[in-house]
């Protein structure tokens, strides 16, 4: 594991000393260039954020495993890695210089976008974080203090604020692999992502100098943001090397992963076919013949249970593994980090909780209408578990339908559990923190277990960043390093 303060520090001490000795011009390799266009380093940025990520699928309460006890189904996890500063950030930081040499605005706008979605996500795991001291190795700063969870938001807000107002159309963005160029469409991305911003900071009222649901009004009502599925912040996976599925070949989801339970419920109950596109039949009911849509034939396991008693659903051939595409396919449906179908989720919250005026109920039912289109659209062969089906007329059945009369939490309840159904390998850790800071989806716990509200620092930073992060620690937490302690967006 790298260190971002370690790693910066080489850099910078290898500047000050190449210029002290005046060494530049003897030791310059010709093979070695001073700059890269920055469209190779747009791709290579792209391609690393967007790949999916499985862990979360244990702790939101969609997969199990049968072979071991999995710390994040378990609720037991501890720390986690500031590795993505000497990867991502460092990479979207080398970007932005070389389209400022070369005056290209809209590749400094997109990173200003990646800045925020690192930055965004790198808080909510830990609380305070380095942020404006964060990447100036080469400047001399080695050990960066840590900002506050409000400072990072705010700030990140702003540099949304300033990346919509710096991406345009007269700039060519080469090497972009999201949205092949299209400037308006990186706007809208980056103004829904805003919003994404705003409604997660939904227990606060203010965020530095934002009020947060005038902040969020006044963005929904005068910016452009997605539209429509073609709109969806993702990253379309293709069969060739460094390109293909993140989970293709996956020894582990071929051998040992499962469905859970109170997962796959959620769509038995409802008789929603995006179910059949998420798990495998069990081989009890492979056997027995049934059909593909056949809601009977599906079974998870019990997420809280010990894994060996899993394990025995499996032996008794009546537990769904997860369908075999996710590792079979080398492209199946891209990887989003934002969709138009969370957007029109987090407008029908805004809207529940008077943010904004207008009817809840029809993003609510834009929302899931758009995430069936995108299994539709994506999906391989999608007749085979859609045919016949009217989203609808699902809209309007007991336990989706939507009322904007409803008290708030009935509503906000009706708006995270569909918003949850459309999550799975999609958009990272949304669905659990949705869960932390709303209580839905009621996940199932074990006896005596909570839900973590945070991950532990890295240890590399008690070892060469110590100073800085105890101070943190002290002011957020009283000085505990746990994955209990409520960092401030949760207060």
């Amino acid at each position: 594991m790298k260190n971002i303060i370690k790693s910066l520090f080489i850099v910078g001490l290898f500047a000050v000393t190449s210029c002290e000795t005046n060494l530049d011009t003897i030791n310059e390799n010709p093979n070695d260039q001073a700059s890269i266009d920055p469209k190779f380093l747009l791709t290579y940025v792209s391609k690393s954020a967007f790949q999916v990520n499985g862990d979360n699928m244990y702790a939101s309460r969609m997969m199990i495993g049968t072979d071991g006890e999995n710390t994040y189904q378990y609720m037991k996890w501890n720390d986690a890695s500031f590795d993505v500063y000497t990867s991502g950030l460092l990479n979207t930081a080398k970007m932005m210089q070389e389209a400022e040499k070369i005056n290209n605005k809209n590749y400094q706008a997109i990173g200003k976008f990646y800045r925020a979605y690192y930055f965004f996500n790198l808080s909510l795991k830990f609380g305070s974080i380095p942020y404006s001291e964060a990447l100036k190795g080469e400047s001399g700063i080695t050990q960066p203090k840590y900002d506050t969870q409000e400072t990072v938001m705010a700030g990140i807000l702003s540099e949304l604020k300033e990346a919509n107002d710096l991406i345009n159309s007269s700039d060519k963005i080469e090497g972009d692999i999201i949205y092949n160029g299209d400037a308006t469409k990186w706007k809208k991305l980056i103004n829904s992502f805003r919003l994404k911003i705003l409604i997660t900071m939904s227990k606060k009222t203010t965020l530095g100098t934002y009020n947060i649901a005038t902040e969020f009004a006044s963005i929904a009502g005068t910016q452009t943001l997605m539209t429509s599925i073609s709109d969806n912040g993702e990253l379309k996976f293709a069969d060739a090397a460094d390109s293909r599925y993140t989970m293709f070949n996956n020894s582990g989801y071929g051998s040992s992963l499962y469905m859970a339970d109170y997962f796959i419920n959620m769509f038995k109950a409802r008789q929603d076919p995006r179910l059949f596109t998420f798990a495998a039949q069990t081989t009890g009911a492979k056997e027995a013949g049934k059909a593909i849509t056949d809601f009977t034939a599906y079974n998870g396991g019990n997420p809280t249970s010990a894994y060996s008693d899993n394990a025995a659903l499996v032996t008794a051939k009546n537990i769904s593994k997860v369908n075999d595409r996710f590792y079979k396919d080398a492209t199946n449906e891209p990887s989003s980090v934002l969709s138009y179908s969370e957007l029109e989720f987090i407008l029908a919250e805004a809207t529940a909780r008077g943010w904004i005026s207008g009817s809840a109920k029809t993003h609510y039912d834009n929302a899931i209408k758009a995430s069936f289109t995108f299994y539709q659209t994506y999906v391989k062969n999608p007749n085979q578990y859609f045919a016949g089906f009217d989203v609808n007329q699902y809209v309007t059945t007991s336990l989706v339908l939507y009322n904007n009369s409803d008290p708030l939490q009935t509503q906000l309840e009706k708006i995270m559990t569909q918003k949850y159904m459309t999550m799975f390998h999609q958009s990272q850790w949304t669905s659990y923190y949705d869960y932390l800071r709303t209580g839905f989806p009621n996940y199932p716990l074990q006896t005596g277990v909570s839900a973590p509200l945070r991950f532990r620092y890295p240890q590399v930073e008690y070892n060469y960043n110590s100073t800085n992060l105890k101070a943190a620690l002290t002011s957020q937490y009283g000085g505990n390093d746990n994955i209990n302690s409520k960092p401030w967006w949760l207060q």
